[in-house]
């Protein structure tokens, strides 16, 4: 698994190395056909990629798509658009105009040419320049020092993030540190009732490690393959890793109102768009059709069972005021009635961005992957599935 690295990002399984060969292909194809100092050509490249010309599907086309979108910008702020074209012709470089002679020849004027008082007022005005100089070159040295500090500690979470996220996948299904002494989970709804269960054994292991643990998502051929993670509030994992320790990717985390054991109509996970590609860095894939047709089915396990799901909807969304009345996945976990749920079938498939040709039927489990979106304020990415199996 170490070997597998393209464009100096490591990848964990041959599935995602394959997949981002196939990216660097594209990129490769790309820069030979665009002329990236040509400010119009760069715009309408980002333009082509937004509106999903171009699909990357793993981390390696997501670092191109982040590059071209710093140019594009870049080249706005300096008042370009789509139509512009800098000529090719080198400009002229004039000749430096001639010093006056009179100036090459004017008398240099010396420290002993002024009085003692006026001598003493330069050499002080000389000192507080010197002692200015000096305390721009430590402000300057501390605020680099601050700088490299922060992308040493910036590089050091993100190595470690991958590292960890590799043993994890390989501590999942490993039952060697678990053995005989593992214990089923019990779960109190109330005084009078409690369930036994147990934990599935590929789970084990992680979940002895972090009892928070509630399943494992992955999507083939993507770098979607982590633990999903639920506590009693949706604040802790935006900023915790597994190991329950400060990271600004968080973790896949399962709705707080969710419930695996007795099944809500609908689960909801959630996951960073992380310009990395981390956690659900690249869902919004899910917008060409191609892609989805590629990437349907989705492998939810929790850590009682296995689950797989077809996609259904792909579509943006946003969060509401609580006075607006309109269709809000976020809130969708049960349907009390059959009505209820078509409803909802019916809101989502007019968002669809697609039509996927899956439906769903009250009685169906339903699984909603939700990300953040940057096309409006509060905006959301969404893909809904349906439980096959």
């Amino acid at each position: 698994m170490a070997g597998f690295e393209v464009a100096g990002r490591r990848l964990r399984t041959e599935a995602d190395y394959k997949a981002a060969l196939r990216d660097q292909e594209l990129i490769n194809k790309i820069r030979s056909q665009v002329d990236m100092e040509q400010p119009g050509a760069v715009i309408t490249l980002y333009s082509d990629m937004q509106a999903g010309k171009y699909r990357f599907e793993t981390v390696v086309g997501n670092d191109f798509d982040d590059e071209i979108y710093e140019l594009a910008e870049k080249y706005k702020s300096q008042g370009y658009h789509k139509d512009s074209r800098i000529s090719s012709r080198k400009k002229k470089k004039k000749k430096p105009k001639q010093k006056n002679v009179k100036q090459q020849k004017a008398k240099q004027v010396s420290l002993e040419d002024y009085d003692a008082d006026m001598q003493k007022e330069i050499l002080a005005q000389i000192k507080k320049r010197d002692r200015r100089r000096r305390l721009l070159v430590i402000l300057c040295s501390v605020v680099a020092a601050g700088c490299f500090g922060y992308f040493g500690v910036y590089s050091f979470f993100v190595e470690r993030n991958e590292m960890d996220y590799e043993n994890l996948s390989q501590l999942k299904g490993n039952s060697a540190l678990t053995g005989s002494l593992f214990r089923g989970v019990t779960i109190h709804y109330t005084e009078e009732e409690e369930i036994e269960l147990e934990v599935l054994e590929e789970y084990q292991t992680l979940y002895n490690k972090n009892k928070k643990l509630i399943g494992w998502l992955k999507i083939d051929d993507t770098i979607i393959d982590y633990p999903v993670m639920q506590t009693a509030n949706n604040e802790y994992y935006l900023d915790h890793n597994f190991n329950q320790e400060y990271d600004k990717n968080g973790s896949l985390f399962l709705d707080k109102d969710c419930d695996v054991v007795r099944r809500n109509t609908n689960l909801i996970i959630y996951g960073h768009h992380m310009k990395s590609g981390k956690m659900f860095g690249n869902l919004n894939n899910y917008s060409s059709e191609e892609y989805g047709k590629k990437h349907a089915l989705i492998q939810f396990d929790t850590i009682y069972e296995k689950g797989t799901y077809e996609v259904m909807y792909v579509f943006r969304s946003r969060i509401y005021n609580e006075d607006e009345v309109v269709f809000k996945y976020y809130q969708f976990f049960d349907a009390a009635s059959e009505a209820e749920f078509n409803s909802n079938m019916q809101e989502m498939a007019a968002l669809s961005l697609y039509d996927t040709g899956v439906t769903a039927r009250y009685g169906d489990e339903l699984l909603t992957l939700s990300t953040c979106d940057s096309s409006e304020a509060d905006g959301r990415f969404v893909v809904v599935a349906k439980r096959v199996s």
